[in-house]
């Protein structure tokens, strides 16, 4: 088809797009389309290259602000050390907040050979040297809200189940 001659069905198009600009029109068209498809992918997490799908939040307590620990969350916190005075930075797992404060299971990047530690999934404790790291479910802690100072993420639901059934078999 004669780009200067009108289109069949639209015979009056000829006369306000000049023949010159249709070629550039289906460009424009194509860029659209690959934004569609894009961002398409990107918000309904299908595809490669999007992250995988988060597990969903557990609900807080009202009044429980945003920026407040929660159960089954990892956070890094000044942790208190069980025999002595003070403390130390480390990833800890939230089990319970009550009052002003939390009760936590350390995580350690010391494989123990002993009961009640459980291996985390990797890049559970968000360090930057991707370590590996395990739950010390048979030594618990009382943390002041006040000494979490960065929150990780959420721990998946099985790792959560096994942590739960191994404090209560404590």
């Amino acid at each position: 088809m004669d780009l200067a001659q009108p289109h069949p069905a639209h015979p009056d198009l000829a006369q306000h797009v000049p023949a010159a600009a249709y070629p550039l029109l289906g460009l424009a068209a194509l860029v659209v389309l690959a934004l569609v498809v894009l961002l398409g992918r990107r918000s309904r997490g299908a595809g490669p290259g999007t992250a995988p799908a988060r597990t969903p939040a557990p609900r807080r307590a009202a009044g429980v602000a945003a920026g407040t620990p929660a159960p089954r969350e990892i956070w890094w916190a000044e942790v208190p050390f069980e025999d002595r005075p003070g403390g130390k930075d480390r990833p800890c797992l939230v089990l319970s907040v009550h009052g002003r404060t939390a009760t936590v299971v350390k995580i350690t990047s010391k494989q123990h050979q002993r009961p009640g530690v459980l291996a985390l999934p990797p890049g559970s404790v968000g360090d930057r040297e991707g370590r590996a790291g395990w739950l010390e479910t048979d030594e618990l802690r009382e943390v002041a809200l006040t000494a979490f100072r960065r929150r990780v993420g959420l721990l998946d639901a099985p790792t959560w189940a096994r942590t739960e059934r191994a404090v209560r078999a404590r």
